[in-house]
Parts: C-alpha cells; structure tokens; sequence
C-alpha cells in the first residue's frame, strides 16, 4: 500500500463510481455512480451517505451556488438542487452522436466548467467542452477516444487531459485569462501497460495522481511525469481520485464492479466501494463553478 495506510470508508458496492469531489464549504465529499444514475453525498464525519436518482447517466459534478451542483448527463449539461433533487437540464450536447456521452468534467480557477465526452473505440469522436459563466459553450479539443481525468497545475500554466484508451496522458499550455490550451504534448505514455490511466487529481506540490483503470493502483507522477509513488489497492478498478478532509490530506478514491466476471468479483469483493487514505501532501482544492443557476 506504499507509505500511506488505506481505508475502505463507504462499501457502496456501485457499478462505476466515478468524479470525487470535494466540497469544502459543507464538508463533504460528492461522487457519482455512473449506471446506476446517481449522485452521492459522503459525510466523512458520520459515514453517512445520501444520493439522489438523477434519471440518467451521470458522468461529472461541480458545485455552483447554494445547494446546487452543475453536472454532466448522458447528452445534457443540468443543474441539480441538493435539496429538493430536481434536475434542470442546461444545454444538450452530441445528441448527433448517440454512441458518445458526456464523462468526465472540472473547473478551472476561473469558475469555468470544462467537460469531455467519450466515443467508441472504432470512431474516436470525442470532444473537450469549456462552458463559461456568460452561458456559453465552446469546443475545445477534438479526435479523442475517451476525454478523461484532467486538471490543471497549482500555478495554472499546465492543462492536464487524459484519453484513457490511448493510454495517454497529456499536458497544454493553459492561458488563465482567454481559458484557451495550446501545444499540447504527451506527458505520460502508458502504452507499455496492461491497465489505462483514468481520473486525476493534482497536489500542491504539482504531482499527478491518477487511477488506474485495470491497474489495481493509483499512481503519482512529478511534474515531469515520471512515475515516483505506486499504491496498490485490493481492487482491480479504481477510476478517480480526490483530495478533500479539514486540511486537503485525505486521498478519496473511487471504484467500479461494472464489467467483471462472478470470478473475478470473488477477488474484487470491495469493488465499487470508496477508499481514502491520509498523505503528507496537500491537495488543490475543487474549483466552484461560477454560473448563474
């Protein structure tokens, strides 16, 4: 387990959770459960966990404003009332494109949402999304397979995007100001792996943590992008990973039981559950998104 101990602090036992997220406002920590339409509320101080019945796939959540979170549909950009659940959907996205939905999604530091779909493997038709506080939503990138795991550097001069199938994370020239990426480079080529990078989270020190789907571990690369910290975990899917708790120490990880056999279950049998473990690094906080909801 490297140098940190690990938890298994909710047997939620989901099909594919995914999007941690930390509120540090309310002290608790969002996720999703992919396939089975929901998404959850984690109160690390009680172990209780609430969620809400979205009515479809969800792939990604931010906060924006009071009791209201700012998430990804199957085609559709929707806000959620966390206390009333009442979905409101914002924009429809790729409905062209019924084989694509929406997955993975952060905000910058400027309050901007930026979101990625993902496609089939035989038409890689994927696309990276960025929508504004005026409303407005702009292409990003294009020709991706599966628009995964991003971030951006603490001193926000690096976008980091994963595409998971190609095994690939890569880094980008952020401009803060216009929101706008440019020279996009590969920044870790797993191809030479069995597994296949999926959700990330970046530390203060400027690290990369990223689930490995596949992998049975998380692994933390320096700026560089050399691998320098392996955790194993007793299950073979991790899928995200988040910092949160008082100071930002605390590493969430979520997991996924979507997919494997009654065999391989019996040695997954904390699959689709919620991890943490405490580190001696400090987490970058989740961005709000800054909308009009």
């Amino acid at each position: 387990m490297g140098q940190y101990p690990l938890h298994n602090v909710l047997e939620a036992r989901a099909r594919l959770g995914e999007g941690p997220m930390w509120d540090s406002t309310r002290k608790l920590l969002y996720w999703v459960d992919i396939f089975n339409y929901r998404v959850h509320q984690f109160n690390p101080a009680t172990r209780e966990n609430r969620f809400f019945d979205v009515g479809d796939v969800v792939g990604a959540i931010a906060t924006t404003g009071a009791d209201t979170l700012i998430m990804l549909l199957r085609h559709h950009l929707a806000f959620l009332n966390t206390q009333t659940g009442v979905v409101t959907p914002i924009l429809e996205i790729e409905a062209n494109l019924p084989d694509n939905r929406l997955n993975d999604g952060k905000c910058d530091p400027q309050g901007r949402f930026w979101f990625g779909s993902m496609s089939t493997l035989e038409k890689p038709q994927a696309s990276l999304y960025r929508y504004d506080k005026d409303g407005s939503l702009h292409l990003i990138e294009t020709g991706l397979t599966i628009s995964n795991g991003l971030g951006w550097s603490p001193d926000q001069k690096t976008f980091y995007l994963t595409d998971s199938p190609q095994q690939k994370i890569y880094a980008y020239d952020f401009n803060s100001i216009t929101g706008s990426i440019t020279n996009r480079r590969i920044f870790v080529d797993l191809t030479h792996e069995y597994f296949h990078p999926d959700g990330l989270t970046i530390d203060s020190e400027g690290h990369i943590w990223s689930a490995m789907w596949g992998g049975w571990c998380v692994i933390r690369f320096n700026p560089k992008g050399e691998e320098i910290l392996r955790i194993k975990l007793p299950v073979q899917l991790p899928t995200s990973c988040a910092f949160g708790g008082e100071d930002l120490r605390t590493l969430y990880i979520t997991t996924a039981s979507v997919g494997l056999s009654q065999a391989e279950i019996d040695k997954n049998l904390y699959s689709g559950d919620l991890f943490a473990l405490q580190t001696d690094v400090t987490g970058l906080p989740a961005y709000n998104s800054i909308q009009f909801s």
